[in-house]
């Protein structure tokens, strides 16, 4: 509502305005005039007034039909309506409340009861004016409430999907960062890691399928925790085998040793693991391979179901490497004892011919 609040008074009798004008604005109201029904209609609509008085006889539409349609009129504010009239007891009055006026003066007007009736119209209307108000700042909240329900739904699933081949950290970054640049084909130089059990395909044939799903379930909680601890990136996850590299896809200082001292870590979690193991019968054990050097990485896979992995030479050599490690051995490359060489204890073993790499390989065991 308006401050002072605007009043149409509509009336074919130039006096009557003219008097009710003098009081209201005497009062320190505006008010906004109307000399018959067309024009009531026509004013109500464009200057939209916080009150009108509606004179019942006027010409072109009386005062009923004018509030019938200013009441129909969905696209006005909630408007009060004091219906004027010369006879109180007469079915004027009656019709114009039917029509959907709010309140009633009868002529001659008294100005007492003119002000009392357009306070108190003023009043119901400024609590009209607050509910609606406050309705449209519910709607505008609700909204938002939605908006961001959604967005964080999203953005839950996105941290879901990311946390299949990235520590919680590093995808919570990505996804802070709303860059998922990261997923399209691009070139970067990493440190590969490739681990699993010793003789686990012998001890799968002769164990219980319980048995087997407890042994795992244990390896990969052990397992997933250092390599979250160490923010590397998961890539094939299969069984008893586990990928991981670093430096991708966000970049790391010194990926190769980081490699190593996870691999570390994960022979000190297992020898743990494997003495448990051994009281029970299962005759397992714990190898890693790794290596350094550039690969291809991007998103793999199809609508539904993608991975993220690297592909390249230092890939298979990292492969290779763990698949020769004997149980407690982390066998690495020579770029990987290169940046590793004042960190770690290493044995140089005998070059070993690998499948799929075209020369002898120079590998290093990490003694500790």
């Amino acid at each position: 509502m308006r401050t002072p609040p605007r009043i149409l008074v509509a009336d074919d009798h130039p006096l009557n305005r003219d008097v009710l004008r003098a009081r209201l604005v005497a009062h320190g109201y505006e008010v906004v005039t109307a000399v018959d029904g067309e024009e009531a209609l026509a004013v109500a609509r464009e200057q939209q007034p916080d009150l009108i008085l509606l004179d019942i006889m006027m010409p072109k539409a009386d005062g009923i039909a004018v509030c019938r349609q200013l009441k129909a009129d969905s696209s006005l504010p909630f408007i009060p309506v004091i219906m004027v009239t010369a006879k109180a007891e007469s079915e004027d009055v009656v019709a114009g409340l039917d029509a959907g006026g709010d309140e009633y003066l009868t002529k001659p007007v008294d100005p007492a009861a003119l002000l009392a009736r357009v306070r108190s119209m003023l009043r119901i209307k400024a609590l009209q004016d607050t509910v609606q108000e406050q309705t449209a700042q519910l709607a505008e909240w609700n909204r938002t409430l939605e908006r961001r329900v959604s967005e964080q739904l999203a953005e839950i699933e996105r941290i879901g999907r990311l946390r299949r081949f990235l520590s919680p950290q590093v995808a919570e970054l990505i996804v802070s960062s709303g860059d998922n640049s990261f997923l399209k084909s691009h070139r970067r130089e990493i440190a590969v890691v490739f681990c699993d059990l010793r003789d686990f395909t012998a001890f799968a044939e002769r164990a219980e399928p319980e048995e087997m799903m407890d042994v795992l379930q244990a390896y990969h909680e052990a397992m997933g925790a250092l390599v979250f601890h160490y923010e590397g990136t998961v890539g094939r996850f299969a069984g008893d085998g586990l990928m991981i590299f670093f430096n991708d896809p966000l970049p790391c200082p010194e990926p190769a040793a980081r490699a190593v001292r996870m691999a570390l870590a994960m022979r000190e979690q297992m020898a743990e693991l494997l003495a448990a193991w051994r009281k029970r019968g299962f005759e397992l054990g714990f190898g890693v391979g790794i290596a350094f050097g550039y690969a291809t990485l991007g998103r793999l896979g199809f609508e539904g179901r993608f991975e993220y992995e690297p592909n390249g030479t230092v890939v298979n050599l990292a492969a290779r490497l763990g698949a020769e490690a004997r149980d407690g051995q982390i066998l690495i490359s020579q770029r990987v004892q290169v940046a590793v060489e004042s960190m770690v204890e290493t044995r140089r073993f005998p070059d070993l011919d690998l499948k799929g790499l075209p020369r002898p390989v120079a590998v290093f065991n990490v003694l500790g």
